[in-house]
């Protein structure tokens, strides 16, 4: 049988959910604080990264360290090239990752960070854009910064004031900041996203039609009779043929349940074009793979025909895409 908690255990159950609350709205007021404060000095940033030739060296020590190296991986993965240099591996030789053309993302919440003395100079000497953000200005970071992002005063979630928490939540939150205005900026797509990403589930996730889709799809004419449109039903394992009218446009579909429907002696003589559901549901090769998914599980089918501009600007059928091929492609 299992006991009941002993009231020493529910008090520490209660100053332990107490804590989190207030950690968790002491970092979110930091975070509304900062969102208001957005104003000239972030569209000055943004400007000064999106105009390099380079990449953006982001840099700082300790937690801002930390914080570096994820907001680097972060632009990096949404089509921004930048990388961590570490402010004192840069004095031994690290400096030559950084080159003209480059932009310079300083970390320091001091401000003052004494190991990003030689970054800082070196990055000044070779009129690289200097972009700080911190939470004290003046001090030594800001007052060599080309631009600075001045988090607004916070107070640390830690009972003593001392471990960075709420700042660095500030910090990382400003590098997202950037990210993804520089993103947007750069008019960066779900495409260009994928090519980036091609492993793990969200690879999986960015999937397109296309990469799925079968190219030989099974068509027939309207006027090809129902003993000849079964074949091609038949030959391509899909459950359905697709029904094209002269000029190669999708006119509709014939499925299992059409068959069902119009179940008469003289179904083999019929027309295509006569049994067929017209209208049927497509989607676009450039369409992810999840999007077919969802639509096909939203009507309850379990193929889709694949249809695009041909030359001559009318919708042409290129593929069909069926339930199985995203669940062999991992979706769900």
């Amino acid at each position: 049988m299992t006991s009941l908690p002993t009231a020493s255990e529910r008090d520490t159950a209660v100053k332990t959910i107490a804590t989190a609350q207030r950690v968790l709205r002491t970092e979110a007021k930091s975070l509304n604080a900062m969102a208001d404060s957005i104003g000239d000095a972030f569209l000055q940033a943004t400007g000064a990264l999106a105009s390099i030739t380079g990449r953006v060296v982001v840099t700082g020590m300790g937690k801002s360290g930390h914080i570096a190296r994820k907001i680097a991986a972060t632009m990096a993965s949404t089509g921004t090239p930048a990388h961590f240099v570490h402010p004192a591996e840069a004095s031994h030789g690290d400096l030559g990752m950084i080159t003209r053309g480059d932009a310079l993302l300083a970390l320091s919440n001091s401000g003052n960070t004494a190991e990003l003395a030689d970054v800082i100079a070196y990055a000044a000497r070779l009129s690289i854009p200097i972009i700080a953000i911190t939470a004290r200005a003046p001090s030594t970071l800001a007052d060599a910064a080309t631009v600075t992002l001045l988090l607004p005063p916070v107070e640390e979630a830690c009972p003593m004031g001392l471990a960075p928490t709420t700042s660095t939540t500030a910090t990382m939150a400003m590098g997202d900041a950037l990210a993804v205005a520089l993103l947007e900026r750069r008019n960066f797509s779900a495409e260009q996203f994928r090519s980036l990403h091609p492993g793990g589930a969200l690879g999986r996730r960015l999937l397109l039609v296309s990469d799925i889709m079968h190219a030989e799809p099974p068509l027939v004419a309207m006027d090809t009779i129902m003993a000849d449109a079964l074949v091609a039903m038949t030959a391509k394992s899909f459950g359905c043929v697709g029904v094209v009218d002269s000029d190669g446009t999708l006119a509709g579909i014939v499925t299992d349940g059409d068959l069902r429907r119009h179940m008469t002696a003289d179904l083999l003589s019929r027309t295509a074009g006569a049994i067929m559901t017209a209208g049927p549901r497509t989607i676009r090769p450039r369409a992810l793979a999840a999007e077919a998914l969802a639509t096909m599980n939203a009507n309850h089918i379990t193929s889709l025909f694949v249809v695009a501009p041909g030359v001559d600007g009318a919708m042409q059928t290129v593929g069909i895409v069926h339930i199985h091929d995203c669940l062999r492609a991992g979706l769900t």
